[in-house]
């Protein structure tokens, strides 16, 4: 919780971000997140709620 880490998503989106919360399925929500398409245009957003079934993998940006 409150680190920075990568979700790469189905259909090719990247999201990075700080970790705010998390739910038993990997329902994620993540704060000052920022979408990367496959075109690698970048879009900013305050926070967003990820489900969990849409996220391929994680990375932690940050130690733990």
């Amino acid at each position: 919780m409150d680190k920075k880490l990568a979700v790469k998503l189905n259909g090719g989106k990247q999201v990075q971000g700080i970790l705010w919360g998390f739910h038993l399925f990997m329902n994620l929500v993540i704060d000052e997140c920022v979408e990367e398409a496959t075109s690698g245009q970048q879009k900013n957003t305050r926070m967003v709620v990820i489900c969990g079934n849409s996220t391929i993998m994680l990375e932690a940006l940050e130690l733990v």
